[in-house]
């Protein structure tokens, strides 16, 4: 059974803690500093811009997830779902195996899903007016035991995603519909590597870039989509063992930016 684990970025809280107190008094600045900063981090929403967001978790009742919307999105956080990192640089997302799902899917997800109206509306904008941009700046962290696959971002359309980013082991793919393994970015991803995902629909396509080159465009016609992104774990109980919490997908987000023209 391969087991593939998380970079031990926790560990970093626990250094910081120890090498201050063996600082001397001058470097009481620094430390206050650093106090100062942590507490400014407090929330997910503090590190990034989830205006127009709602957070969807893997608890909660069977078929019927959390899902957090705004104001209370503003100051919220679930270890070790949803949390910041150490420094205040980024986001994690983590869904676990055996986490609750939504009733159209059968894997769990720690995952944004893209609002308007500062939170109190679900977007849904048509890819043949204007211009619709997701950029995602992320890195796959962890994936589950057995079925090591996971989704970073996606466009979502009415009942189904159009196209992902779509983490199998270490070859990431971008889907196009039902085909997973439509065009392949890389097959030598390593876990911890920070790169950016965007998509850009309009004129019925989605052009998607890896790094700031395009990859890939993806044909679609439809009056329904929104952006999603976080960590979509695609296995279950049934395909990946443990059956348990500490068996997950994580990634980290540092930066996500939607614009509409």
């Amino acid at each position: 059974m391969t087991r593939i684990r998380s970079l031990a970025l926790a560990g970093l809280t626990a250094v910081a803690s120890t090498a201050a107190l063996a600082l001397p008094a001058q470097a009481g600045t620094h430390t206050a500093r650093h106090d100062a900063t942590a507490a400014r981090c407090q929330y997910p929403a503090d590190v990034l811009d989830l205006t127009d967001w709602k957070l969807t978790l893997p608890t909660g009742d069977e078929e019927d997830p959390t899902q957090i919307t705004q104001p209370r999105l503003a100051t919220f956080s679930a270890k070790p779902w949803f949390q910041t990192t150490a420094g205040c640089t980024a986001v994690r997302f983590r869904a676990p195996v055996d986490g609750v799902t939504t009733g159209g899917s059968r894997y769990p997800r720690s995952e944004l899903r893209e609002m308007t109206d500062g939170g109190e509306e679900e977007a849904s904008w048509s890819t043949t007016e204007g211009t619709h941009t997701l950029v995602v700046e992320e890195a796959f962290l962890a994936l589950p035991d057995d079925k090591p696959h996971l989704v970073g971002a996606q466009v979502h359309g009415g009942d189904d995603d159009v196209t992902v980013f779509r983490l199998e082991g270490s070859k990431l793919y971008i889907t196009d519909g039902d085909d997973s393994h439509h065009h392949l970015v890389t097959d030598d991803y390593e876990l911890g590597t920070e790169f950016e995902a965007r998509f850009v629909a309009r004129d019925g396509k989605i052009d998607v870039y890896y790094n700031g080159r395009r990859e890939t465009t993806i044909s679609h016609d439809g009056d329904t989509n929104y952006f999603k992104a976080g960590a979509y774990t695609q296995a279950n109980c049934d395909n990946s063992d443990p059956c348990d919490s500490d068996n997950y997908g994580e990634v980290r987000i540092s930066r996500i930016q939607v614009t509409h023209s």
